[in-house]
């Protein structure tokens, strides 16, 4: 399947019956623009490990950053025409998708929720219109599925905050304007010492708070993480602080504990549900094209039954998918989309998404290895989102844990 020609969705069940007039429309928007301009140049740079930066101001342009933010110049779309933005970004590269999802769900959410006017006025319009870039700093090399466990520490010393630590897989790091970064703050001390583990009571006793970092902050660095095999058309970084000093005003007032931070994962885990369909979707569609193409034994593929059955189990799974994400989507404007079943929708649709990637390769053959189709970019991406914003077998604890009254993780 061309991944230049024009996508027309999978819906098998009417599913479009069961959306607004307002949100088919920006999903149309949003499928129109990633067909024209994301498709056509998105195997280059996943080849050369780069994010298209000059989309940013189109997408900007289009209101997809922030798109479910009210104020400060964001769209202040609804959940689930936030979600279909979600996924038909994800249909070009889940790199693509995470780029607007961080900027968005874990940037501009936690200033816009939990940070003063003066940082709102400040950084929202700017990132909203895509003239500033931002990260997320809460996964360490120590603490990934245990986010308590963070040993970045925030030393306050005066009318500042001495910052030392390290994160981790942080997506557009390299190129961020500002940084939300998560530590916990210590009394005084020596943030060298309670980082290498020399002040352990210290680090354990600090109560966790949200500092905004920004680019060119002595002490402060964002190397970019090479050689990976997924996520390619993305850029993902370390953190480091040595020693950085940042006001406290760079503080966000409001966010204390561990809350702020699992609200943002949450905010970003409800887009990846989507997310996961338009990777779903654009392998379903590229397999079921290939399979009546493709010519074996003098007839198409297609016309055997062991590949039907692949197609069916795809499109079924897609479906059940897409009514899990629509409801979800649906609770979230009643304010009902708990933890839990925000959870338990990212950890079936990633799922799912990545058993249809590797069913698309196998229908595709030895054609499936080569990125003139998209099975297996996909295919590769689709290992770290299934690892990103909580490992599958986490969410697994966390639908446990809902339904048994019981925690297991800890």
């Amino acid at each position: 399947m061309s991944t230049h020609t024009a996508f027309h969705g999978t819906d098998f069940y009417a599913l479009d019956s069961l959306l607004g007039e307002d949100e088919i429309q920006v999903r149309g928007a949003i499928r129109e623009w990633v067909s024209r301009r994301v498709m056509p140049v998105i195997a280059a740079h996943h080849r050369a490990g780069t994010y298209p930066m000059e989309l940013v101001p189109e997408m900007a342009a289009l209101g997809v950053f922030g798109a479910n933010l009210s104020g400060y110049g964001c769209a202040g779309l609804g959940p689930v025409a936030y979600g279909l933005i979600m996924q038909e970004l994800e249909r070009a590269d889940s790199g693509v998708r995470s780029f607007a999802s961080v900027q968005g769900s874990l940037v501009m959410y936690p200033i816009h929720t939990w940070g003063s006017e003066e940082q709102k006025e400040r950084w929202l319009p700017r990132m909203a219109r895509g003239e500033a870039i931002g990260c997320y700093g809460l996964t360490e090399p120590d603490a990934g599925s245990d986010p308590g466990s963070l040993r970045t520490v925030a030393v306050k010393d005066g009318d500042e905050f001495r910052l030392s630590g390290a994160k981790m897989w942080i997506t557009n790091g390299t190129i961020a304007d500002v940084a939300v970064v998560w530590a916990k703050v210590v009394e005084g001390g020596t943030p060298g010492r309670a980082v290498a583990g020399g002040d352990a009571a210290a680090i354990g006793s600090g109560a966790i708070r949200g500092f905004l970092v920004e680019r060119g902050t002595p002490g402060f660095s964002a190397p970019e993480i090479h050689g990976k095999f997924s996520l390619r058309a993305s850029v993902t970084s370390e953190l480091l602080f040595d020693d950085c000093r940042v006001p406290a005003s760079a503080m966000l007032p409001a966010a204390k504990g561990l809350g702020p931070p699992l609200s943002c994962l949450n905010q970003a885990r409800y887009g990846i549900a989507w997310g996961a369909l338009g990777a779903a979707m654009a392998c379903y569609e590229e397999a079921l094209q290939y399979s009546k193409e493709r010519v074996q034994f003098g007839k198409p593929i297609a016309s055997f039954q062991l590949v039907q059955q692949k197609l069916v189990h795809m499109v079924t799974e897609i479906t059940k998918a897409q009514l899990l994400a629509l409801q979800l989507g649906r609770l979230k404007e009643r304010g009902e989309a708990s933890a839990p079943r925000v959870s338990l929708a990212k950890r079936n649709n990633v799922h799912m998404a990545l058993e249809a990637a590797r069913t698309t390769r196998d229908i595709l053959g030895a054609a499936g290895v080569v990125d003139a189709f998209q099975a297996g970019r996909h295919m590769t991406n689709l290992e770290s989102v299934y690892t990103y914003e909580g490992t599958h077998d986490i969410h697994t604890l966390i639908v446990g844990a809902a339904i048994t009254g019981i925690v297991a993780y800890r």
